[in-house]
């Protein structure tokens, strides 16, 4: 087992072991162990009451953060030549098609959103190897397969995030830098979570927000108190 540094010993000395603290309590908490020499990312882990081998638990959707999520999102758009100047206008970083398809099919994945359009999705879907090991696979139901493409980057670039429930029951989403103040924090985080609420199946029995923690890249994870959430 590694051994632990003298900050993360620091760190976890500030956790009450077996509390579970209210998400204005985390949320200033999170800063104070986040004590790496980077801008670490705050990430919210929610363990559903769900199964996920069956496809009407599988808990999907999209979350726009109110303050954004703090770091720059690369951005590849995917479209035929009508479309370029609409995606480059946005934001985007890389546009094209057939060019950036040969680069991903060569390895080539220095990017955090893939947005393209319906009509191109034949060619894009040959990428499935490449980009679904990745999260990279464009995909309707998150907005990055439309013909809007303009207003998708746009959004993405204002802080919208997709989430997926793994094959563990569990949702990880990065909500925030270690740099934003508490309560951006604390309210980046809420926007996620009721829209996990929100998203509930109909078939999921029993608890569905078994377990919800906030934690920081280099940091030790803050179990939340479920009651001190309004709306959950």
């Amino acid at each position: 087992m590694a051994r632990l540094t003298k900050k993360r010993k620091a760190a976890n000395e500030k956790i009450e072991a077996g509390k579970e603290y209210s998400l204005a309590e985390a949320a200033a908490l999170i800063k104070e162990v986040s004590t790496a020499n980077f801008d670490e990312s705050i990430d919210l882990d929610v363990r559903l009451g769900v199964d996920p081998k069956k496809a009407d638990q599988m808990v999907r959707g999209v979350a726009t953060l109110p303050h954004g999520t703090g770091k720059d999102t690369k951005v590849l758009v995917l479209c035929t030549p009508d479309k370029e100047q609409e995606a480059k206008d946005a934001g985007a970083d890389y546009v094209g098609l057939d060019e950036y398809i040969k680069k991903i099919e060569g390895g080539w994945t220095d990017i955090d959103v893939i947005i393209t359009m319906p009509t191109v999705m034949a060619k894009v879907g040959k990428l499935g190897r490449v980009l679904g090991p990745r999260g990279l696979m464009p995909n309707p139901k998150s907005g990055t397969v439309t013909l809007e493409v303009g207003k998708a980057v746009t959004e993405v670039k204002a802080g919208k995030i997709d989430f997926k429930v793994d094959k563990f029951g569990i949702i990880h989403a990065s909500v925030a830098k270690a740099s934003f103040e508490p309560e951006k924090i604390k309210e980046n985080a809420e926007e996620v979570l009721h829209t996990i609420n929100k998203l509930k199946p109909s078939s999921a029995k029993g608890t569905y927000f078994k377990s919800i923690s906030l934690s920081s890249t280099m940091g030790p994870g803050i179990k939340l108190d479920k009651s001190s959430i309004a709306g959950l």
